[in-house]
């Protein structure tokens, strides 16, 4: 079927597209197509008019110049009539591409050059009158002689401007050698077309006095520096022994010293720069706010400095500022204005750290508000006293007395004695307790404020040993109830005494009782053994039981000779599961699996859980590793069946490491180390699947986790790259997008697969933040291609299983849209078939959201995992890609061709886009297109290129690529 677009529609969508005023014509020179902005500058409809009635009679023969651009492309300035008013424009045309009679025209409007030749007339005049007033001298120099100057120049060295033409610059200076030495530095700065800039430098006026100035120069013309040089002489000599005098009151200041004006920074001395982190002049310049962790606090100096400073008064606070590195610090700020009779003219800050002083006085404040918490939620009653009067109760001591809440305060103790004898005794007892220099405890009974009594355990002691008559702490503990029952036993033990001999039979049964009493004692104690050596959630034997049982296997394999099997099992994306579905989900799953393991393996064998998603089997006796392997095998046939939970299907895969005994260990710590060991080598392998332990593995290990270790700092280092491979249109041959694809180059071993680091990045977490960065740099990319004036492209980016499902995907995503600009238009996120599927209706939010903000979706690797045909007719995708296996034997598979043809059918049912990945061949290309598939991608077109190489025009055509490709 023919996709190809109607010509005059391709033309009038690219008129449309150009931006200015345009159109095409006829072989008869009539419009047959114009856009908006041409019809806007005509002033109506142009479309069926002859472009030349537009012309000024008279101006240029508009007509014969357009029967040239038939046939080659031309451009001629003209005058043209606009809504009753003529305009200059400039004309572009050229001949129509498809070789037919006509031309396409370009107008642009060239009317405001005469305007703007009027205005630099007046500019000039302006700016002689600023040259012949200006503060600054002036001097324009060429061949190292005086060419002019004005008036200031001339004053500031005692000449005349007449005195000065013709002279030699070199007059100027101290001596011929420091007018060389000057332009040595100067002559190739100026000779780049660079600014020339110096802070000061010594000249001789005419009557022999030193001159101090402040230079600036720039080449007048930076294509021919011959043609001379302009520069301004700013006279610094009185201020220069100021600043020398400030200067080193500045540096010997044992305090930071700060200039701010207009809110920013002027000057600071070493103090400053060494308590804020900043080197040399690093910080002149800086906004104020700089110096402030947020907003808020800097506004509130501001607003409370003000008042103060504009009535030319001194500022005083403490406040919370910030170093360059962000760490922030606690600072005593004073501030004066620089000149009291004009508080604008800036002002001088005078900074103290005080972080130490103020985290101690936290520190402080911290552990008085937590011993007033200790003492608060007590439950003895606790009092302070001194000279006989309570100073302060917690609430547990108002509560034991009645009453409220800080009514004991200055309360005498006395008043808590039922009597004055009572009281009298208390005071001898403590004296002596206290003076012997030791805690004074007694059990008395004591009155509440309503009069009525309770037994209390006293328990007493001084704040210092050495002065027992001044303040002491008390704690009061309510033993009425304990009483009570002391009493009341007693009592049953008097009767109890009278009448043993008449209960001798009920010790029997008591004696009975006891027995059971022993036996759930032990019971108890068995508990408490099994939760010790088991796992609390499976039931499953833990690390130290393990242990054990493979230290026992492994001397009854050496006494009978025979080997036995370590089987070191890690259940895949499991913690995928448990992040998103929460951890009630994910212990469920981990009970279910252990139920599982124990129904498939030996009676024989140990299965024990380590602990998180880690599990081991211990295979005692087996007779060779092919027996082993026949228990991994039904182990991974267990776990194939999903685990229904809740309304979902959970799907969960082993990585199966096995260590042999005696041939890879013969102690445990070894034996499980290797089993671990060549599990991890059977996740690299691709996941539910076994590996024996080979000693190649240490090795592997050891590279695996180097990897990572790499890994955690290429992000900080900046050691990704975005790579960039072509999606053609199949119709045309033409590039449709660009899919972005993330490559890491280390430092020492250079440029390193995906294939290789991804999925560590997926295992550890890093795979979010590198997500975001690739989505943000590809966005950047696309802008800056678009400002480099090259077409906007749209980016297919892959969305990884654990990023899709982060939390922070959505907001991420919008802050990045905000950040660089980018139309949503033209990103596009590929998710994985077997992603969207695992999270049913949490799936259909988070795409959901993704296409409200305008963003295209797409399913990547369609074909290799499963689909819900209610879920997919749900989902807000536009585009379907058939995964590289299918692609791979395209013309010798019939069976690969029926899928495709099938994937192919069920995207036109569901009004999808097919994209067929890892196209290498034209007659791969070719079945592709004859079966419909809408675009294509692949190393016939381009391998992957880096952004350089993606953004040259030769390589966007891909028309051209894919003819040298074939």
């Amino acid at each position: 079927m023919d996709r190809t677009p109607p010509h005059s529609t391709v033309l009038e969508t690219a008129l449309a597209l150009i931006g200015a005023p345009a159109c095409a014509c006829d072989g008869n020179g009539r419009i047959s197509a114009a856009n908006a902005e041409l019809a806007l500058l005509l002033g109506g409809a142009v479309i069926g008019r002859a472009l030349h009635d537009f012309f000024v009679a008279g101006d240029v023969d508009s007509a014969a110049l357009l029967r040239e651009a038939l046939t080659a492309p031309h451009h001629w300035d003209a005058l043209m009539r606009a809504g009753g008013e003529q305009v200059a424009v400039h004309l572009r045309a050229k001949p129509l591409a498809t070789g037919g009679p006509g031309c396409t025209i370009v107008v642009t409007d060239i009317s405001h050059f005469e305007r703007s030749q009027a205005a630099l007339r007046q500019t000039l005049l302006e700016q002689k009158a600023i040259l012949d007033n200006a503060s600054v001298g002036i001097l324009f120099s060429k061949a190292g002689a005086v060419m002019s100057c004005n008036p200031r120049f001339a004053q500031m060295f005692g000449y005349s401007q007449d005195q000065l033409l013709g002279q030699a610059a070199a007059m100027l200076f101290v001596s011929a050698d420091d007018y060389r030495a000057f332009g040595a530095i100067a002559g190739p700065v100026l000779a780049s077309g660079a600014p020339f800039e110096c802070d000061e430098h010594q000249f001789v006026r005419r009557d022999g006095g030193v001159l101090w100035c402040r230079v600036r120069a720039k080449a007048l013309d930076l294509e021919r520096s011959g043609e001379g040089t302009i520069w301004i002489l700013e006279d610094v000599t009185d201020s220069r022994q100021n600043l020398v005098e400030v200067q080193a009151i500045m540096t010997n200041a044992s305090v930071s010293i700060l200039f701010t004006k207009n809110r920013l920074i002027t000057r600071y001395n070493r103090g400053f720069a060494e308590m804020f982190g900043y080197r040399d002049d690093e910080a002149l310049g800086l906004p104020g706010r700089a110096l402030y962790p947020s907003d808020d606090i800097y506004d509130a100096v501001g607003a409370g400095a003000w008042p103060l400073l504009s009535a030319a008064r001194p500022y005083q606070t403490d406040v919370r500022m910030q170093r360059k590195d962000g760490s922030t610090l606690w600072a005593q700020l004073i501030g004066y204005v620089v000149n009291p009779a004009e508080p604008a003219a800036g002002t001088i800050w005078i900074i103290e750290d005080r972080t130490d002083q103020k985290h101690a006085e936290e520190a402080l404040r911290n552990t008085l508000l937590e011993n007033q918490a200790i003492l608060d939620n007590a439950v003895l009653g606790i009092a302070v006293v001194e000279h006989g009067c309570n100073l302060r109760s917690n609430a547990k001591m108002e509560e034991l007395f009645g009453y409220g809440a800080g009514a004991m305060a200055g309360l005498p103790v006395r008043a808590l004695y039922p009597n004055a004898a009572a009281w009298q005794r208390a005071r001898i007892d403590t004296g002596r307790d206290f003076a012997k220099g030791r805690v004074s405890t007694c059990e008395i009974e004591l009155a509440r404020q309503d009069g009525s009594l309770f037994w209390a355990r006293l328990s007493g002691r001084p704040f210092d040993l050495a002065r027992p008559h001044e303040r002491s702490v008390w704690l009061i503990d309510d033993v009425t109830a304990r009483r009570q029952a002391a009493d009341a036993v007693r009592r049953a033990r008097d009767g109890l005494e009278l009448r043993v001999q008449e209960r001798t039979a009920e010790l029997a049964g008591a004696n009975a009782l006891l027995q059971a009493e022993i036996a759930e004692r032990r019971q108890a104690e068995a508990r408490v053994h099994h939760m010790a050596y088991h796992d609390s959630l499976t039931g499953l034997p833990n690390r130290a039981l393990l242990a054990d049982r493979l230290e026992r296997a492994m001397r009854s394999a050496a006494r009978s000779e025979r080997q036995l099997a370590v089987m070191f099992l890690d259940l895949d994306r499991f913690k995928t599961i448990n992040d998103s579905l929460g951890h009630q989900t994910g212990d469920h799953l981990l009970k279910e699996v252990a139920s599982r393991l124990c129904r498939a393996v030996r009676a024989s064998d140990t299965v024990a859980r380590l602990g998180g998603d880690e599990f081991v089997v211990l295979a005692p006796g087996v007779r060779d590793g092919v027996e082993a392997a026949a228990v991994a095998e039904k182990i991974i046939e267990a776990l194939d069946a999903p685990f229904p939970f809740e309304g979902r299907l959970l799907h969960v895969t082993p990585s199966i490491g096995i260590g042999l005994y005696p041939d890879d260990g013969v102690d445990v710590d070894t034996l499980m180390r290797h089993a671990d060991a060549a599990m991890y080598h059977a996740k690299a392998s691709g996941r539910n699947n076994y590996q024996f332990f080979t000693h190649k593995m240490n090795q592997a290990a050891a590279q695996h986790f180097d990897l990572e270790s790499s890994l955690r700092q290429a992000l900080a280092s900046e050691q990704f790259e975005l790579f960039y491979q072509p999606i053609v249109d199949t119709g045309t041959r033409r590039l449709h997008s660009l899919e972005v694809l993330l490559r890491w180059r280390r430092p020492d071993t250079g440029l390193v697969l995906p294939d290789r680091f991804i999925p560590i990045l997926e295992e550890n977490g890093l795979i979010v933040p590198v997500g975001e960065w690739v989505i943000r740099r590809a966005c950047e990319q696309s802008m800056a291609w678009q400002r480099a004036g090259l077409g906007a492209v749209p980016l297919a980016v892959n969305l990884s299983p654990r990023q899709f499902i982060h939390r922070g995907l959505i907001a991420s995503i919008r802050r990045t849209l905000e950040v660089t600009g980018i139309d949503p238009g033209l990103i596009e996120f590929e998710i994985t078939e077997t992603a969207l599927m695992q999270h049913g209706e949490q799936t259909l939010e988070i795409l959901g959201q993704i296409n409200a903000m305008g963003i295209r979706l797409s399913i990547d690797d369609f074909g290799t995992g499963y689909s819900s045909l209610a879920y997919l007719k749900r989902f807000p995708v536009r585009k379907l890609k058939i995964d590289r296996a299918f692609v791979k034997d395209l013309a010798t598979s019939a069976e690969d061709r029926a899928i495709v043809g099938a994937i192919i059918a069920l995207s036109n049912s569901l009004q999808l886009a097919v994209v067929a990945e890892g196209v290498e061949t034209e007659q791969q290309f070719a079945l592709l297109a004859a079966a419909g598939c809408t675009y294509a991608q692949g190393y016939l077109f381009s391998r992957p290129v880096p952004a350089d190489q993606a953004s040259r025009p030769a390589w966007r055509q891909l028309s051209q690529v894919a003819d040298s490709g074939g």
